[in-house]
């Protein structure tokens, strides 16, 4: 965060050590055996699985959670891997209130689900605590393909095209793999160091170089890697971030979002972590409430979040908005930022209350300003720039079918990609889809293109 630490309302070391700890500690801590087998003695284990359809890697789960209640919770987790094999990151980030849980018939008939992000939890870190790894590398088939990114997608695709026998060249900008697993999840969704436990583990296939420190534009170019692989998979995830467009919006102790959860996530002493006492933090997706909920855990007193539409359209679930209203954070809705006050540093933002009509959204008149010695921006990322040829769809590099760009021998998967919704889960899937078309185009069994 810069030299904040300077500025007047801005302080390290606000709580003391035994707070940081607390407060910082695993949210959901993993079942017991016994809490495991209560639980999944709930399902009904529906022949037609309304909840298996909702998750976007389409895990069998009455199959994992009918193992769990007989007993079997490492033949759960390969039932889990076997879709999604960062199913332990998932069990802890996914919104399972939004997807499988929502629809769980016992949800419907009696408002409480089946925890089936829990039990997923309870089979996989039973089976990685273990140090096992279930799958077994297929025979060499001679292709070598080349992955930009190790995030979600880029991890998924090259295990699964490991998997498949073929040798995959990870290159990855940040000094760890693991991308938003790494440093972008709220520190008390993983702590620990599970990302990177997770990653190790993943790895463990073989077949699978990790190369750090390179990205495109950066020691990598389209042309090279198309040149000298037999596929290229794009897993760069969004790396630039949308402006305020406020004035005053390059004061001192105006940050990225995701900059702060970042820093949190490698920062090993958070008695070191600068926070103000006044904290506004400005968008209304999950980014947002991982920046607000972790500034008021960090000792910052009064924490706002700003959106500028209705509380309905906040892509932020419900459970995590309340939440972050349970830890003392506030939320305004239909309010949009128009000007940054200060000598230099922050000290006010001004925001101007919006309506969100036929013809989109609009201010009106009547503004009101919120106290901020920090400001932090969760409005949004963007590509950032993408290699030249590919073809740009919304702003994300477009594809058909599988992941299929519309250069020949390039793929693109995760957030970077057109379609399909911005969560780990739905990179993995599409990491997952992109590796089995790359095979069988290879394969000379075609593949698909939509």
């Amino acid at each position: 965060m810069g030299n904040s630490q300077l500025t007047p309302g801005v302080a390290a070391g606000r709580l003391g050590a035994d707070e940081y700890q607390r407060n910082f500690s695993d949210i959901a801590p993993r079942y017991d055996a016994h809490e495991a087998r209560v639980a999944a003695d709930r399902c009904y284990f529906c022949h037609d699985a309304p909840c298996m359809t909702a998750c976007p890697t389409t895990i069998d789960i009455p199959l994992f959670i009918r193992q769990i209640a007989t007993g079997t919770p490492e033949a759960a987790a390969k039932t889990i891997f076997s879709q999604n094999i960062l199913g332990g990151m998932c069990a802890r980030v996914c919104p399972t209130e939004q997807l499988c849980e929502e629809v769980c018939v016992r949800e419907v008939a009696e408002g409480k689900p089946v925890e089936i992000g829990r039990l997923q939890r309870f089979a996989t870190d039973s089976l990685m605590g273990a140090g096992v790894h279930p799958f077994t590398r297929g025979k060499a088939t001679g292709r070598k393909i080349a992955v930009v990114g190790a995030g979600p997608a880029g991890l998924s695709a090259a295990h699964r095209l490991a998997m498949k026998g073929h040798d995959v060249v990870i290159h990855d900008a940040r000094a760890k793999p693991g991308g938003l697993n790494e440093y972008g999840i709220a520190s008390y969704k993983s702590p620990g160091g599970f990302a990177q436990a997770e990653v190790d583990w993943l790895l463990k296939i073989g077949g699978i170089t990790v190369v750090n420190g390179k990205s495109l534009g950066a020691g990598l170019t389209l042309d090279g890697l198309t040149a000298d692989h037999d596929a290229v998979v794009l897993a760069i995830g969004l790396a630039g971030v949308n402006a305020l467009r406020a004035e005053g919006d390059g004061m001192k102790n105006v940050l990225d979002a995701v900059d702060f959860i970042s820093e949190l996530r490698q920062q090993p002493d958070r008695a070191k972590l600068p926070i103000g006492r006044d904290v506004v933090v400005i968008g209304g997706g999950m980014t947002a409430v991982d920046a607000a909920v972790q500034s008021k855990l960090l000792g910052a007193e009064n924490v706002t979040i700003v959106y500028r539409r209705g509380q309905e359209k906040m892509s932020a679930s419900v459970h995590e908005q309340e939440h972050a209203a349970s830890v003392g954070v506030r939320i305004i809705h239909d309010a949009a930022p128009v000007r940054v006050h200060g000598n230099g540093a922050v000290s006010e933002i001004e925001f101007a209350y919006t309506e969100d009509g036929p013809n989109g959204l609009t201010l009106r008149d009547e503004t009101f300003r919120l106290k901020a010695d920090q400001v932090m921006k969760a409005i949004g990322q963007t590509l950032g720039g993408a290699p030249e040829g590919l073809k740009i769809e919304g702003g994300k590099i477009a594809v058909t079918g599988a992941g299929r760009s519309s250069v020949p021998g390039v793929w693109a998967a995760g957030d970077c990609a057109s379609g399909g919704e911005d969560l780990t889960v739905t990179a993995v899937a599409e990491g997952r889809d992109a590796a089995e078309d790359i095979h069988a185009s290879l394969m000379g069994w075609g593949g698909t293109n939509g």
